[in-house]
């Protein structure tokens, strides 16, 4: 079952970006197929999907890198042109730097690029470096910082220019927790400021945490659009997440389980009866620490559509 959220009357001065009916083939593979697409503007707004899913596809087509073969797609108010690149901050997940440049020196080019002055290059740059604590690392070259350091520098290069739009693809990606942080901030301050964030992840728990709605393609099409409540509303309340003494070799043979899922201090169970039965039946056999009803997470979510296998065990 999948969830799709209507595409609501918004007018272009709402959105940030909108597709429709846009489709990308590769000879006979179809990469994206029919995607219709509203990003608020203002909004964090998280693409999530497997790997060849067609995010990347979809991103660059947004950017104009690729032309899509069928279909609409309107960028900051401008239709099929790159017009609007100058506006546009992006994060490629592939990370690349002139190694050999200092690293304010390389943050002013990167905001020349987008037609900023080198004097309000120069400030906002080191408002930046100050900001994420590296303002001892100015005239260092890019080839002596850490891998940590390097992508900060990246991050600071796609929103220098102070950019209408923002796309991320797998921002958070090898950061430790306090970098993650760092970013996760930055983005927030940058929505808070006017700016709009497309990012693509594959963290699970940080789509939720951060992003206003959630699309996620699968084999090149939508199957989930609309925040997390409407997703998690159009999958039911059959969950409920619990904790018993004995594991979940407690729910071995019980009946009215569809589903186990070990989320390590707790299971998320999918039931095919009513909770109430199986709460009277699962405190037959064991001592139950912990029970109660929840929608299902959005990992849930995303490994019923893309792979209902992983971490899971079926009950006939």
């Amino acid at each position: 079952m999948g969830y799709s959220r209507p595409i609501h009357n918004m007018t272009s001065n709402n959105l940030a970006v909108s597709l429709s009916g846009v489709s990308k083939n590769y000879g006979s593979f179809t990469a994206v197929k029919n995607l219709s697409l509203n990003v608020p503007n203002g909004s964090i707004y998280g693409f999530i999907g497997p790997n060849g899913s067609g995010k990347t596809t979809t991103i660059r087509m947004i950017l104009h890198i690729l032309q899509a073969d069928a279909g609409q797609i309107e960028v900051l108010g401008k239709n099929g042109t790159r017009a609007a690149n100058d506006s546009i901050g992006y994060l490629p997940e592939e990370r690349g730097l002139y190694k050999k440049m200092k690293v304010l020196s390389l943050l002013e080019y990167y905001a020349s690029l987008k037609g900023m002055s080198r004097k309000d290059a120069r400030a906002e740059g080191t408002r930046w470096l100050d900001r994420m604590e590296l303002s001892k690392w100015t005239d260092k070259k890019i080839e002596t910082l850490s891998k940590g350091m390097a992508q900060k520098i990246q991050f600071i290069a796609c929103v220098i220019a102070r950019p209408q739009l923002i796309i991320l693809d797998e921002p958070f990606s090898g950061l430790d927790p306090v970098n993650l942080e760092t970013i996760r901030s930055a983005i927030l301050d940058l929505q808070r400021q006017g700016s709009t964030v497309i990012f693509s992840t594959h963290d699970m728990s940080m789509a939720e945490k951060l992003c206003d709605s959630i699309f996620m393609i699968y084999k090149g099409e939508k199957v989930l659009d609309g925040t997390l409540s409407e997703i998690q509303s159009g999958y039911g309340k059959d969950t409920v997440r619990l904790r018993v003494e004995d594991g979940a070799r407690a729910l071995e043979g019980l009946p009215g389980i569809d589903k186990i899922m070990d989320m390590g201090r707790y299971l998320e169970v999918k039931l095919q009866s009513d909770s109430n039965e199986f709460l009277a039946a699962l405190m037959q056999r064991t001592r139950v620490q912990l029970f109660e009803e929840a929608r299902p997470s959005l990992h849930d979510i995303f490994t019923r559509i893309a792979n209902p296998q992983v971490n899971e065990r079926t009950h006939e």
